[in-house]
Formats: C-alpha cells, sequence, structure tokens
C-alpha cells in the first residue's frame, strides 16, 4: 500500500548508529518545511545555559522517536500482527508528535494559550502546511495521525507506543538528553525494555523478567526531572524569555512600534491559529529580535534583552531551603509592582517517580509466567515504596537584579 524507498536512506545517530527509512512518505515528511524547522528548535531550551553540550535540536529528537518506534515494531512481541497501514501511522505520529512546539519550546507556551500538542494537531490538519500536503496522499493519514497525538481512541495500543508513561518519545529524549547533557543516571536500557515488552489483546505488557528493566528507566526518568529538566539554571534563563515575550506583548498592545522584526510573534500572540506565522518562529528569529531589542528605548525590554545577551540570569530562592522569612518578604514587596510580571515569579513544579496504578490508564502492566497482568506497583516492591516515598514538591522563587 505504501511506496518504499528504492534504497533505504539513513541517517548517522550516536545513540542508534543509524536511523532508517524506507517508506517514500516518511522520507518527504522529513523533508517538509514544519519538520526541518524543528532543526532549528532546541530540545532543552534553557538547560543548554548549565549543561554547555545540551545543543541538541528538536529535530534530532523527531528522528531518535521515529527510530524508536522502529525498533518497537521490530523487537516487541505481537507487533508483528499490526497492519502495514498502522505501522505507517505509528512511524509518522513518533516523527511528528513535537513539530508544534514553539521557540526555545516550552518557554514560548507563557504567550499563547494553545499548548504544543494542540498545535502539533494543527499543523497537521491544516491544508496550508506541506506536512498535510504529504499526508493526504494517502486518505484519512492526517486524521488518523492528528488522532493517536490526541488521543482519539481509535488506535489505543499506537496511542500507548507514542504517549504514555513507557513509550516511544521518552525512552529517545531520556537517552539523548542524558547523552548530550553528561548526566549518567539518565541512560536506560531500552533494548531489554523492548524485548520485555508485549502486546497483549491490544495494550503493551512487560514480562516480569523485564521488571529490573522498568524500575531503572523509571528512577532515571525521576532523577533526569528534578536533576536536569528542571534545575534552577534552566528556569532562570527561561524567566528571562517570558519576560521578554510579556513586555512585548504589552508595548504592542500599548500602540508602541518596535524597532525589531517581531510580527510573526505578535500575530501568533493574537492568533494561535495563525499557522503561517508559528511555523515561521524559531530560536533563530527570536535570537534576533533579541540581539536587535537590546537597543530598545523602552529600559524594562533593553534590560532583559542584554541579560538574555550576556547569560545574565534571574536570581532565585528555594522555599525549602530558605530560613529568613523576613528576607523572602522583602523581595515580595520590592517586587510588588507593575513590573513584577516581567521581572519576578513563584515557581511550583511537583513530580515523583511513578503516577502508580491510582491513576486510571496510565500504569504499566506487567505480565505474570501464569498470564495474568498486574499493575507494575503491585508487582514491584521498589516502585510500590516509591509511589508516596519519591513524591516531590519544589517551591521557587525568581527574580531579576541589575
Amino acid at each position: 500500500m505504501f511506496k518504499k524507498l528504492p534504497r533505504k536512506k539513513v541517517f548517522r545517530d550516536p545513540l542508534y548508529g543509524y536511523i532508517t527509512v524506507e517508506y517514500e512518505i516518511i522520507s518527504n515528511l522529513i523533508d517538509t518545511l514544519e519538520v526541518q524547522r524543528l532543526r532549528r528548535i532546541s530540545q532543552l531550551s534553557g538547560v543548554s545555559r548549565v549543561f554547555q553540550t545540551a545543543e541538541h535540536s528538536r529535530f534530532t529528537h523527531a528522528l531518535g522517536a521515529y527510530q524508536m518506534a522502529n525498533l518497537v515494531i521490530a523487537n516487541v512481541d505481537g507487533m508483528e500482527n499490526i497492519s502495514e497501514y498502522e505501522k505507517v501511522v505509528f512511524l509518522c505520529a513518533a516523527l511528528l508528535h513535537d513539530i508544534g512546539h514553539g521557540p526555545y519550546s516550552h518557554a514560548f507556551e507563557s504567550v499563547t494559550t494553545t499548548p504544543h500538542e494542540t498545535m502539533t494537531i494543527n499543523i497537521i490538519l491544516s491544508d496550508k502546511t506541506d506536512v498535510n500536503k504529504v499526508l493526504s496522499a494517502c486518505e484519512g493519514l492526517a486524521e488518523d495521525v492528528a488522532g493517536v497525538i490526541s488521543h482519539s481512541g481509535k488506535y489505543p495500543l499506537i496511542e500507548s507506543l507514542v504517549s504514555s508513561q513507557l513509550d516511544v518519545d521518552r525512552m529517545d529524549y531520556l537517552s539523548r538528553d542524558a547523552y548530550f547533557t553528561g548526566a549518567e543516571y539518565g541512560h536506560i536500557d531500552y533494548y531489554r525494555i523492548l524485548r520485555s515488552m508485549k502486546i497483549v489483546n491490544n495494550q503493551v505488557v512487560v514480562k516480569a523478567s523485564g521488571v529490573h528493566s522498568v524500575e531503572s528507566y523509571l528512577m532515571s526518568r525521576y532523577h533526569m526531572y528534578f536533576q536536569v529538566y528542571y534545575h534552577p539554571v534552566s528556569k532562570r534563563f527561561e524567566c528571562l524569555l517570558e519576560g521578554i515575550y510579556a513586555r512585548i506583548k504589552d508595548l504592542h498592545e500599548q500602540g508602541i512600534k518596535l524597532d525589531a522584526d517581531v510580527e510573526s510573534l505578535i500575530n501568533v500572540i493574537n492568533d494561535s491559529n495563525d499557522i503561517e506565522s508559528y511555523i515561521n518562529l524559531d530560536d533563530t528569529y527570536v535570537n534576533g529580535f533579541v540581539k536587535t531589542l537590546t537597543k530598545s528605548s523602552d529600559p524594562i525590554l533593553s534590560k532583559l534583552c542584554k541579560a538574555f545577551e550576556r547569560r545574565h540570569l534571574f536570581n532565585f530562592i528555594d522555599l525549602a531551603f530558605e530560613e529568613g522569612e523576613e528576607r523572602v518578604n522583602l523581595i515580595r514587596q520590592q517586587y510588588d509592582n507593575e513590573y513584577k510580571k516581567y521581572l519576578y515569579q513563584e515557581v511550583k513544579v511537583s513530580g515523583s517517580a511513578y503516577n502508580g496504578s491510582n491513576v486510571e490508564g496510565v500504569e504499566i502492566k506487567m505480565l505474570m509466567p501464569n498470564g495474568n497482568i498486574v499493575p507494575l506497583d503491585t508487582f514491584s516492591p521498589i516502585i510500590k515504596s516509591l509511589v508516596p516515598s519519591s513524591y516531590k514538591t519544589i517551591e521557587r522563587i525568581y527574580y531579576f537584579e541589575d
């Protein structure tokens, strides 16, 4: 049904050696404007300001998630039973799952009410995008790929393989981000996990013999989130970006013209459905107007843009370790003014090693030797103990000082 390339295309990759493309439709998708744009969007945004080698892009992760989907198809017991059409839907969804990310990834979502997952679906379904044109060569494919990403329920097995607690997205980005940050605790034995997975009754389960690799995977994910993704330096950088976005938005609403090309940014702020403007936004675009606005006549905007250029980041206080309540109150009072939204943030993040079977539909399921299927946290004493004990909350105050 789907045409294959006369000769397989390969991409060199530090994790997999080679990423292999055999379907023409996948090759065409990779060459679209929307997927190539991901080369110009950093995978880890502000994390590269503390882990200096973390300069990889969303494009490398998109290809990695696609290759992990290939590995699932080749290694997971039961995947041989899915149709070729379902296989291609899976590969396309893995490749395209992040095309809706804005510049510097999650920091951009502070200026739009539309999350990147929704933008991904909009880009796939819009008849104005190259991605949609490629997918529309097969009737219904664009809708089915979008449905997998939105969890419409039509292909529950593929949906769980693309987005769940054990999916191709997480298995690639944990391995890839660990490699590029140098964080040793992020490495996972994904081959062992894949060989332990099995499709039973159209759902993913893990054989009991593979429990140790899953336990290690969950601990690696836990440490990566609190040691890398939630690193305070990363958020200090993102605070700068969010302050810049907010100031540009407010100045525009006041009718003040800026001496920089921010048209696409303003268009998206005003209308998140402006796909053409959204696709024009990437890290390079942001870097360009930030450099220009270091000379802005607006002192707040100029100050923040200069700080962005020079890595003069926000300061922070971790409330869990701050003993001086008087100092915290003093800082809060200092920033209780009209510029607070640009120069001050209070941030609270929470997480645990595993959500557990108390969250319906997301638990990892284990296949016992007798054929019974049980939740991971009822089978693994380690994970059972981690569900309550690993829950952690970080509360910090971020503030900018000259």
